[in-house]
Order: structure tokens, then sequence, then C-alpha cells
């Protein structure tokens, strides 16, 4: 009883810091993308998404190893569909979620692509062996690479609107913070703060919540599609609704579809070269169709919004992950 206690108390304590290192971390990576004059999507598809993406790559390489395959792979798709069908489902509600062009043009088909490729490996060899593993890094490494040099390409152009000029607040507290976060260097050390923060809040709140529900004895496929993969999301879910909040909406869409496809391609490259990932043919892969129809539905709802996910997307993304869970359950 006391272990419990503990372990409810260190969730607690993970949800405090996940929430306050979500701000500060999107405050300095907003930050930096306007003093390198870099496009926020660009940062939300590379810095933010890694950083939200730290518990997924823990708690999967750490489930891998310790040869929990369930787990491992439940925590990569069910973060997946929690990213697009909870988390930009609450962030379009708080904030109109307007998509870039060039992530409808590159970064949703490389999701969709991403989404595709790990069902076609896993329904292979019923497996994600390490040479799979390998596969999908080296997609990851392609895309990264595209991405970087178009974001130089784009900043050498000068093609980036002026970052815009937020207000001086009131208080000494407040104006000292603003002054700040004219320089760089404290705009680095707020997003590193903030990106530990997010990781380490992401951790405790995920073991936090395993013990909580093999506690009560829940089978690890259920704690990697729910407990784990929600509680892994929780930094992108902050993340993007504290960005939405904040109106830096190309940084809360970003940092979803990026850590999307850092899910697959990263984390499930680095999960299977530990050990290779069980995929079943009557439960992974349903899971994982579920990933990749929740893709295809935000593409969908951003073409029919014009480009835009607005409160009606918002609606039904989280009716359809409400009735993605119902069917968890009953299918227990």
């Amino acid at each position: 009883m006391g272990q419990l206690i503990l372990w409810i108390f260190l969730l607690i304590l993970g949800l405090a810091l996940l929430v306050k290192g979500a701000d500060w971390f999107v405050d300095g990576a907003a930050g930096i993308a306007g003093k390198c004059h870099i496009s926020p999507l660009v940062i939300g598809l590379t810095v933010v998404a890694f950083g939200t993406s730290a518990p997924e790559l823990a708690v999967s390489v750490t489930a891998a190893i310790g040869h929990s395959t369930d787990i491992a792979v439940g925590n990569i798709v069910g973060s997946n569909i929690s990213n697009i069908l909870l988390i930009l489902g609450v962030s379009s509600l708080v904030h109109v979620l307007p998509v870039q062009k060039n992530s409808m043009r590159l970064d949703l088909p490389v999701l969709l692509i991403s989404s595709a490729l790990l069902i076609g490996l896993g329904v292979w060899g019923e497996a994600v062996s390490w040479w799979d593993g390998l596969i999908l890094l080296l997609v990851f490494a392609a895309y990264m690479a595209f991405l970087i040099s178009g974001a130089f390409k784009q900043r050498k152009a000068g093609t980036l609107p002026p970052p815009e000029q937020k207000p001086m607040p009131r208080g000494k507290v407040g104006k000292w913070f603003f002054e700040m976060e004219q320089k760089m260097w404290f705009l680095i050390l707020l997003t590193l703060i903030g990106l530990g923060m997010v990781a380490g809040g992401g951790v405790l709140l995920v073991e936090g919540a395993k013990y909580i529900a093999r506690y009560v004895g829940v089978p690890d496929r259920i704690i990697g599609l729910t407990v784990v993969a929600i509680g892994t999301s929780l930094p992108e879910l902050v993340t993007s609704v504290v960005a939405a909040r904040k109106g830096e909406t190309d940084i809360a869409v970003g940092n979803v579809i990026g850590s999307n496809i850092f899910n697959i391609l990263l984390i499930g490259g680095i999960s299977s070269l530990f050990y290779p990932l069980a995929f079943s043919l009557t439960t992974n892969l349903i899971d994982a169709l579920v990933a990749l129809a929740a893709a295809l539905l935000m593409a969908l709802l951003a073409c029919l919004g014009n480009r835009c996910l607005g409160r009606v997307a918002g609606a039904v993304m989280l009716c359809s992950f409400a009735a993605y869970y119902v069917y968890l359950f009953v299918a227990l």
C-alpha cells in the first residue's frame, strides 16, 4: 500500500513537471525560431517533436530490452492514435489549427507512408526485426535531411515572415522574463530545461501509471495502448494545447505530425534493434490500421476544412478516439 501511495505521488509530480515544462519548452522553441529566422513549423517537426517523443523512446526501448514487445508496439501505435485523435482533437477545440501547405505536401504523406511501412514490415514476418528497424531508420534519416535542407533554403531565401512582437508584460518578474527572452542563450536554456522537465515528467507519470494499472491487473497490450500510450503522449498533449493557446499553431500541428513520424521511424527503428518486436495479425495489425486511419482522417478533415482543423474536426476526432477505446475494452 505504501508503494502505491508513492507511485500516485510520483504520477502527480510528473504531471506538474509536464505542464510547466511544456510551457517553457514552447516559449523557448518559438523564440529560437524567431531569432534564427526558422519556420515554427520546422521547429515543431524537429526540436519539439523529438523532445515530446523522449518518453516514448525511453519506454519502448526499455520494453524491448525487457522483451515486453506488446508494450513497445502498443506504445508506438497507441501514442500515434492518441496524438492525432485526442491531442489534435483537444487542441483544435482550443484554437483553430491551420495546416500548412508544406505539411500537406510533405509531412502528412511521410506519416501515411511510415504508417503503411510499419504495417507492411510487421505483417511480412509477423515481427519488426533488426533489419526492418534499419529500413525505418534510413527513411527517417532521409526525411530529416530533406526537412533541414529545406529549412535552410527557406532561411537563405528570406521568405519567412518577421516574428510577432509580444507586448511588454506587467510586474517586475514578467518584465525581467520578457527581457531575458530576447537573449539567445536564455532561450536555449529555457528550451533545454523545459525539455528535461517534459521528458522527466513523462517518465514519472508513465511509470506511476504502469504500476497502478498492473496493481489492478490490466494486460500488457491494453497497458501499452492506453495507460502508456496516453501517458507518453501527455508531453505532446500539454505542449500542443499550450502552443495552441499561445497562438503558436504551427508548433502545435508540427509537434503532433513530427512526433508520430518520430514514433514510427526513429523509436520503432531503435527499439527493434534491441529485440524483434512481435507483430500479431489479430491484435497489433488492427491497432496499426487504426493509427493509419487516424492519419487519413486528419488529412481528410484538413482538406474539407480548407487546410484548417476547427471545432467540428476536433469533435469528430475526439468521438473517433472514444469509439476506439470502447472497442478496446469491449474486445478485452
